[in-house]
């Protein structure tokens, strides 16, 4: 079986590895590193994963660089990596070598931001495409050093994906038997692909604590950071706390896709369920948001988005960060617009987008253009 992932980053650089683990694998992988390619080509050290305990698991692609024709030739699975405001290029640049003589699943890691709209639009007419998600990273990934190595943080217990509604019973069933033969966690499939959109993840984790430590009352509104900081374990009260109201309203919009829809989406849990179910017994003290986000150890040590002081002394938030280009362009922005279609009200959302959109100044605003327009009346 052959896999290719678009992305060398950190999920595209440990799955690479963590594939090739497996027997009768081969792995290509597609990058717009330059850098990476070369040093591929040149024979150079195998690729490797640190993994928690410190053992370091090695592995050297069957293919990486920047060549799509090369890396999706007779590819049977395709995985995309990249953030979602990177993935319409790209699914553009990849449409005209993918094998138009079988099967190709299509999927993207994680799937949210509505990535089965996107894929659908773009690949429209290749009925030969299987178009799929998963709800979530399969491993935390940290440390990277693009074509040498990464850090192996916590692993989900277990693994969930959905498919585009357009695809067949036989082609989730093949998909599962090959995404079972590449990971070890059990792969469970969801019952819609809306499961995995509103899936509780970054889209209303990274701005809640942005807003909380920069926003208007914040600490550092008005003054840069003395150090460094960690996302999670430095968590503020106040991050955690506007974190669940987001995650309230998330639920209100399940609900409401639900009762317009006459789905069940009952997968989609409140965020702290989430955590706990994923993460279990690597979370020291899950009493509340608060003290779960800083105790949980697979997320010790991620390093909140700053960069120095272009003024003076100190660091600020970086404004090239995915969380202001993914979560809120993308991920926060599509919860609006459901929201708004579904007349669903979500204060605390829209408080925080709208905060965001005016913050950085230069984020592309509204509904990704690949959202339905029709939705969710023809859905």
């Amino acid at each position: 079986m052959k896999v290719t992932i678009c992305g060398a980053g950190r999920t595209g650089h440990l799955n690479a590895v963590l594939f090739k683990q497996n027997p009768g694998i081969d792995v290509s992988v597609l990058t717009t590193s330059a850098t990476v390619a070369a040093r591929w080509a040149s024979g150079g050290d195998l690729w490797q994963a640190v993994t928690r305990d410190g053992r370091t698991l090695s592995a050297r692609p069957d293919y990486s660089g920047t060549d799509p024709s090369a890396a999706l030739d007779n590819a049977d699975m395709v995985l995309i990596t990249q953030p979602a405001q990177a993935r319409s290029a790209l699914l553009h640049r990849i449409a005209p070598y993918l094998p138009t003589d079988k099967s190709v699943y299509i999927g993207a890691i994680p799937g949210f931001c509505g990535f089965d709209w996107l894929a659908a639009k773009v690949l429209s007419g290749r009925d030969n495409v299987v178009i799929w998600g998963m709800k979530d990273v399969p491993h935390i990934a940290y440390d990277l050093i693009a074509g040498q190595r990464v850090r192996m943080g916590g692993a989900k217990a277990e693994l969930f994906v959905a498919l585009d509604r357009r695809e067949s019973a036989a082609s989730a069933a093949a998909l599962m038997e090959m995404l079972n033969r590449i990971y070890e966690a059990p792969v469970n499939l969801l019952k819609d692909y809306l499961e995995i959109t509103l899936t509780p993840g970054n889209a209303l984790m990274h701005p809640a604590v942005l807003y909380a430590l920069i926003g208007p009352g914040a600490p550092w509104e008005k003054r840069p950071f003395d150090e460094a900081l960690c996302w999670w374990s430095d968590c503020p009260q106040a991050g955690a706390e506007l974190l669940e109201a987001c995650d309230a309203e998330n639920q209100a919009i399940r609900r409401a896709s639900e009762a317009r829809l006459g789905i069940d989406l009952s997968s989609v849990k409140p965020l702290q369920q989430e955590l706990i179910e994923a993460y279990g017994d690597q979370i020291g003290d899950d009493r509340t948001m608060y003290t779960l986000l800083r105790t949980n150890r697979a997320y010790a040590g991620i390093p909140a988005p700053l960069v120095p002081n272009p003024h003076g002394p100190g660091l600020v938030i970086d404004r090239g960060s995915r969380a202001f280009h993914e979560d809120i362009a993308f991920g926060q922005a599509l919860l609006v617009t459901m929201a708004e279609r579904l007349e669903a009200t979500v204060p605390a959302i829209a408080k925080t987008y709208r905060w965001a959109c005016d913050y950085h100044g230069k984020l592309a605003a509204g509904t990704p253009d690949y959202v339905p327009a029709d939705w969710p009346e023809a859905a």
